[in-house]
């Protein structure tokens, strides 16, 4: 679906899990990608990410 980036080296992608969609977030670490959360919206993303720094992958 979508992916974005932010230069901290985390990662936002908006996937359809068994709930439907959601957004996962997730952080490079070492050239692995770590779980940080399942969101639910945006609102949730912004409290772990500041949005601005997000750009389209």
């Amino acid at each position: 679906m979508g992916i974005w980036r932010s230069p901290q080296g985390i990662e936002v992608e908006a996937i359809v899990a068994s709930g439907g969609p959601c957004l996962l977030v997730t952080r490079r670490i070492d050239g692995r990608r770590v779980l940080v959360a399942y969101c639910m919206n945006i609102r949730e993303v912004g409290e772990l990410v500041d949005l601005a720094e997000l750009v389209p992958a």
